[in-house]
């Protein structure tokens, strides 16, 4: 059995522990071919826990999960031939040059000298890494060290990927090139799991969501089902004057029937609504005060407001959880 099945990943009741403490309270998994899982939550909340089962690094204490149809247990070898794994730091050796780790790994992979240089040159063109190819990597930006990382994970042809949160700490440009780079991937057909403590992230690139807390799947859906779950839309209108966010929030208040939050460091007024029936209202009372504005829109919630919704706190809380995460790798 391979992945050519419909299911890439499927796991059921797993769980996990670490003396009395519980990383992972039957966990429920399922991704299909072709696509991209957001696994979102804190830390500690037993992300990488579920990674580190579902790559044969953990054995669970009780549940069982396949991929690409190999039990992750009793298979171990075959899951691990169809796996490629990106932690969360970059994991190359800095004292080598990109073209040398890849090829190191080929080698190990059981490629011949040719094969391996074959492929290093392969990946080296396609994460944009020619020009620093025979660098040594401790020269690399983060953003480059973070794609010879991936780079790295695919030297065995990979069907299924997993990231664990393979963005931490780059800037917003070096994270637009990864998120990039996955998109790619996921179009040459690579199934891939990524565990992110950045909502936005998992916006944009994935197909469903599974939100942890605590060790458990507190909610699963695509993002768009996961905001209508949250409640409310709201209407958010940003005056072109600083000075008129006062009467601004006034009129909102009066078109909708509800006070709004206003944000004076952002020049931002929001209000929940049911529906769109009061923009119209608000747009002509605006006019009527003669308050011009950059911004007047309807939007679902965002994730942020998803996972406080849903777990009462937002997804970059619980710090001090984090050597729950830690006491798994």
């Amino acid at each position: 059995m391979t992945t050519t099945n419909q299911v890439a990943i499927e796991a059921v009741g797993l769980v996990k522990k670490y003396g009395s403490t519980t990383a992972l309270a039957g966990v429920d998994l399922s991704v299909p071919t072709g696509t991209v899982l957001g696994v979102l939550g804190p830390n500690g909340a037993g992300k990488t826990t579920a990674v580190r089962i579902l790559g044969t690094l953990l054995r669970p204490d009780s549940g069982h999960a396949t991929v690409g149809g190999y039990d992750v247990v009793r298979e171990a070898g075959k899951v691990r031939s169809i796996i490629g794994l990106t932690g969360q730091y970059a994991s190359v050796d800095e004292d080598m040059s990109g073209r040398r780790n890849l090829i190191m790994i080929g080698r190990l992979l059981g490629y011949s000298r040719p094969q391996a240089r074959a492929k290093a040159n392969e990946l080296l063109e396609r994460f944009e890494l020619v020009d620093a190819g025979d660098r040594i990597a401790k020269t690399y930006s983060g953003g480059m060290r973070r794609r010879l990382d991936l780079a790295s994970s695919l030297v065995g042809n990979p069907s299924i990927l997993y990231l664990d949160e393979p963005t931490t700490g780059l800037d917003p440009h070096a994270r637009n090139g990864v998120w990039e780079t996955i998109r790619n991937l996921v179009l040459d057909g690579t199934t891939v799991l990524l565990t992110t403590q950045y909502l936005e992230e998992a916006d944009a690139l994935a197909d469903s969501i599974v939100v942890f807390d605590k060790g458990s799947v507190v909610a699963n859906g695509r993002p768009a089902e996961l905001k209508a779950q949250a409640g409310k839309q709201s209407l958010d209108v940003r005056p072109a004057e600083p000075a008129h966010l006062e009467r601004v929030a006034a009129i909102v208040a009066e078109s909708t029937g509800t006070r709004p939050s206003v944000d004076v460091v952002n020049t931002l007024v929001s209000v929940p609504v049911s529906d769109g029936s009061s923009m119209p209202v608000v747009v002509r009372r605006l006019d009527e005060a003669g308050i011009a504005v950059t911004e007047l829109s309807l939007r679902l919630p965002s994730l942020d407001e998803v996972f406080l919704a849903l777990t009462g706190h937002t997804a970059e809380e619980k710090k001090s959880d984090a050597v729950l995460e830690g006491a798994s790798r």
